[in-house]
């Protein structure tokens, strides 16, 4: 939520870039030290917890208490981790022991209380505790240490006076900084600034991440092939690489080779990139919704909200989708968009919108390619946009829809933009018709980099990796 820091002060909300570090291994070495150190912090917290709770007593929650317990444990306790970086993990904790204890109290019942152990922990330090040098960052260590400066692997996007907290943090085994930063709301001159009454609809889905309704006939088309064949090409990689590594895999409860342990490090790292590329791709959409939005003077954008399908059981294949679609990872990125460009969102059912006419309000059963045609007013568009358009004239609460609205619900200009240009063959075509059925599939799970297979395969299986033998 956007707040400001003091009465005279613009509206501010809180933004995080996250940069990569360029370390040596000296560096890289202490950095790791770090996150092992406040996963010791969590795992004493837990232990402390479990063995009060065999004593039946209280356990230890708040802030206040976690602080007293970690100054009783006295300096160097945790290597190189100083106070501050520990008493992030802490209220890393409380936050989510009361978060928990917040749900259940609602009646979710599948929350569960945080009792699980992590090896490397994210460190924050605030603001004051740590310097920032153009791209050199000084990480605050326990009194007594050397210090510890790393180089940024590119410029920090937000101005020095404006960074509130550094986190240091692992993924794929690379190391990453967060820097959070306060970050004004757009302010707009005079007569140019987004129009409350200007309402546009926005449908969210798989094939088309934001589908975009606005006034005046106008309407944006997002396409999220790319990101979808991304997911596709990922999973043919991964099932490339277990089936090339089975019979190398140790056994349970044994300890992996060198073999094993570098086979292992290069999959978190692939795994670390397909997650960054997904993620730097539904930006990419949630951008371009808005400078759309911005250019059309859109003050309020009514979002469908359908993260109610999540709840249906449909088979392994249709929940593979659901969880690669990332809904809820969607709706967040757009709503701290809108809120940095000044536009209001309102989130409403979107249930029907799909199989619903704009133009006669009548059923129309859903139809199975992307085009839309009512049978009874012989209307004809695009359904992501027709849903969009239908979005567009609801009310937020799930109340009933509106007679009135400002979105012409008969979009006459469709803009047409691509997210993940980024991606490995963002702008190729999904099948060349030269090609024989089936190798466009082979094709996709061999392609180049970012995905290089890992292992080797019988020449007699499809896709394989090592060349046929010479006869």
């Amino acid at each position: 939520m956007p707040r400001r820091r003091d009465p005279g002060a613009p509206l501010v909300v809180h933004r995080t870039a996250r940069v990569a570090l360029r370390v040596t291994s000296g560096q890289r070495r202490r950095c790791f030290g770090l996150l092992r150190s406040a996963g010791d912090v969590w795992a004493c917290v837990l232990e402390a917890n479990t063995w009060r709770r065999r004593r039946q007593d209280t356990p230890l929650t708040s802030y206040q208490e976690l602080c007293r317990e970690l100054a009783a444990s006295g300096p160097g306790t945790f290597g190189e981790l100083d106070t501050t970086g520990a008493r992030s993990v802490l209220r890393r904790f409380s936050d989510a022991w009361f978060a928990t204890a917040k749900r259940r109290k609602a009646g979710d019942v599948s929350a569960r209380f945080p009792r699980r152990r992590r090896g490397l922990m994210p460190v924050r330090w605030y603001h004051g505790t740590f310097t920032l040098d153009g791209r050199r960052v000084r990480i605050p260590t326990a009194r007594g240490t050397r210090p510890l400066w790393v180089r940024l692997a590119r410029e920090v996007p937000y101005p020095a006076e404006q960074i509130r907290s550094i986190t240091l943090l692992s993924e794929g085994g690379r190391l990453f900084l967060d820097v959070t930063a306060e970050v004004p709301i757009t302010v707009y001159p005079s007569g140019e600034g987004p129009d409350q009454t200007r309402v546009a609809g926005v449908d969210v889905g798989i094939i088309h991440p934001f589908a975009v309704a606005g006034p005046g006939g106008e309407a944006l088309l997002v396409s999220g092939r790319a990101i979808r064949a991304e997911h596709r090409m990922h999973l043919a990689d991964t099932k490339a690489r277990r089936r090339a590594v089975a019979r190398r895999a140790p056994k349970p409860g044994q300890r992996g080779s060198r073999r094993w342990r570098r086979y292992r490090a290069r999959v978190r790292r692939v795994e670390g990139r397909h997650r960054r590329r997904v993620r730097q791709a539904q930006h990419e959409a949630a951008r371009t919704v808005i400078t759309w939005a911005v250019n059309q003077r859109v003050g309020v954008l009514k979002v469908g909200d359908p993260r109610g399908v999540l709840d249906l059981p449909a088979g392994r294949r249709h929940n593979l989708r659901l969880r690669q679609w990332q809904i809820g990872r969607l709706l967040q990125i757009l709503t701290d968009k809108t809120t940095l460009a000044g536009i209001t969102v309102h989130l409403v059912d979107e249930r029907g919108t799909s199989s619903t006419c704009p133009a006669c309000a009548r059923r129309v059963s859903k139809p199975r390619g992307r085009t839309l045609t009512c049978p009874h007013c012989q209307f004809s568009g695009h359904r992501d946009v027709v849903a969009a358009a239908s979005i567009a004239t609801r009310t937020p609460g799930g109340g009933p829809t509106t007679t009135g609205s400002t979105c012409v619900v008969l979009p006459g200009v469709v803009t047409h933009r691509r997210a993940g240009r980024h991606l490995p063959g963002a702008g190729r075509s999904r099948r060349d018709p030269r090609r024989p059925p089936g190798s466009a599939r082979i094709k996709m799970a061999r392609c180049g980099p970012p995905h290089q297979s890992v292992g080797s395969r019988s020449p007699n299986q499809r896709g394989s990796t090592t060349p046929p033998k010479s006869q």
